[in-house]
């Protein structure tokens, strides 16, 4: 009995499709042009490059401002404060998980949501990626609007 309810939970993990608003291809090809950010400002690339949990829709937050919903093969930009710190926040199965990252102004960072089977539902948690490796992963991806999330952060 237990061996069946695993295997239902693990096919919906990898079964369905989430889907989220999305940018047209041009601004979506404009933004993997990877341009330095200016103004003091720097640019951070949040994605989630698997169809692990393509049934699920996870929030993600900066500084506890939606960015947006998460859903396979998208990724998410936006110019944050350079030189400073920030926190980058995912919902996950019990509660939220945060990563912190201190910006440079004028360079981009790329952070990416890495979804987990959890007991009840998937989890999901952040890292930071490199930048030659995350360039090169959010290429494969397509540009989600921001802005869009299920609830507010609660922390």
């Amino acid at each position: 009995m237990l061996k069946h309810i695993l295997l239902s939970m693990m096919a919906v993990l990898v079964v369905g499709c989430a889907s989220v608003p999305m940018h047209d291809i041009q601004t979506s090809g404009q933004a993997k042009v990877f341009k330095v950010p200016t103004n003091g400002n720097a640019g951070l690339y949040v994605y989630r490059d698997t169809a692990l949990g393509a049934a699920l829709k996870k929030d993600v937050w900066v500084d506890g401002e939606c960015l947006g919903e998460t859903a396979p093969k998208i990724f998410f930009y936006k110019e944050i404060l350079g030189n400073q710190r920030h926190v980058i926040t995912t919902e996950s199965e019990f509660g939220n998980q945060d990563l912190w990252i201190e910006t440079k102004a004028g360079e981009n960072y790329f952070v990416k949501q890495v979804i987990r089977p959890g007991v009840f539902v998937a989890g999901a948690y952040l890292k930071a990626v490199e930048a030659e490796q995350g360039m090169k992963e959010v290429t494969k991806l397509d540009m989600a609007q921001t802005g869009k999330c299920r609830k507010a952060l609660v922390k």
